[in-house]
């Protein structure tokens, strides 16, 4: 069973910065695509950010210019790094990865990030 876990949440101030980590318990297959996707309270799930093996990233509009998602293959770990931090961002964020040849999906516990002054 495969476990992804998250960390780097917490309470920030406006305009600050958080970088969210997901790394895997073991190796999954390398073709794969990696994305972060966030829920706000009274909201649907937004995907924020996907990157594939080859780094391909794409992004919600909402965070262009102000998020970068990266990866680490040889880890299994994806990274979201998160500045000039507005209210609007604060949400539990979810990693997940897909396996593209094996269709299987793999969910992180979530973390809680607040932007509040």
């Amino acid at each position: 069973q495969v476990q992804l876990v998250e960390s780097g949440g917490g309470l920030v101030q406006p305009g600050g910065s958080l970088r969210l980590s997901c790394a895997a318990s073991r190796n999954i297959s390398s073709i794969n695509v990696m994305g972060w996707i966030r829920q706000a309270p009274g909201k649907q799930r937004e995907s924020v950010a996907t990157i594939t093996r080859g780094g391909t990233a794409l992004y919600a509009d909402s965070v262009k210019g102000r998020f970068t998602i990266s990866r680490d293959n040889a880890k299994n770990t994806v990274y979201l790094q998160m500045n000039s931090l507005k209210s609007e961002d604060t949400a539990v964020y979810y990693c997940n990865i897909r396996e593209i040849i094996t269709l299987k999906e793999y969910w992180g516990q979530g973390t809680q990030v607040t932007v509040s002054s």
